[in-house]
């Protein structure tokens, strides 16, 4: 029952999708419409979200780095006098401004409008490779550490979101639009 208690934080980004997938799927099989192809449009636009929320976690101090010594690195008041990697600077770069640069570009080219679960597939391309790259600088959640002494739960739950990803991108044909 603690997984509903939102107000006690630990809310995810990989959580957040299943809910958000939950809703598109029951509001696409009420509308008697394409759930992939609602999909392909709101993940259009879930890069700009997740920009402003991850400046919102940097203004806020949340999930900030690990400590380093780069130049540009900051300290967080939360954090200890420790300097550490702009970690949620790095993911607006990353999961925001570059995924939602190259869906923008993709979506205009014929392969991704061909069948419906493209876009969304490139998305979960792009969102879980940002993740697993970025969860090498940030600090690791300390009620979770790391699993395995090497992977965090990030960069865990990342995988799946990949191989359906890559899934979508290459092998759905399937679902193509011209049969629809």
């Amino acid at each position: 029952i603690e997984v509903f208690y939102i107000w006690q934080g630990g809310m995810s980004f990989h959580g957040g999708l299943i809910g958000f997938t939950l809703a598109v799927l029951y509001h696409a099989q009420k509308k008697q419409k394409s759930f992939l192809q609602y999909m392909d449009i709101l993940s259009l636009s879930v890069p700009i979200g997740l920009f402003f929320g991850r400046i919102a976690n940097f203004i806020n101090g949340e999930l900030y780095g690990r400590a380093t010594e780069v130049k540009w690195a900051v300290i967080f008041p939360h954090a200890g006098m420790i300097a550490r990697h702009p970690s949620q600077l790095y993911e607006a770069f990353l999961e925001g401004l570059f995924s939602f640069f190259i869906l923008y570009l993709a979506y205009k080219k014929p392969f991704f409008r061909l069948s419906y679960g493209r876009v969304t597939g490139l998305f979960l391309l792009l969102y879980s490779m940002s993740r697993i790259i970025i969860e090498c600088f940030r600090e690791p959640d300390s009620h979770i550490g790391y699993l395995s002494d090497i992977f965090t739960m990030g960069q865990i739950l990342s995988l799946p979101m990949l191989i359906l990803g890559f899934y979508l991108v290459f092998y759905n044909g399937k679902y193509s639009k011209q049969k629809n």
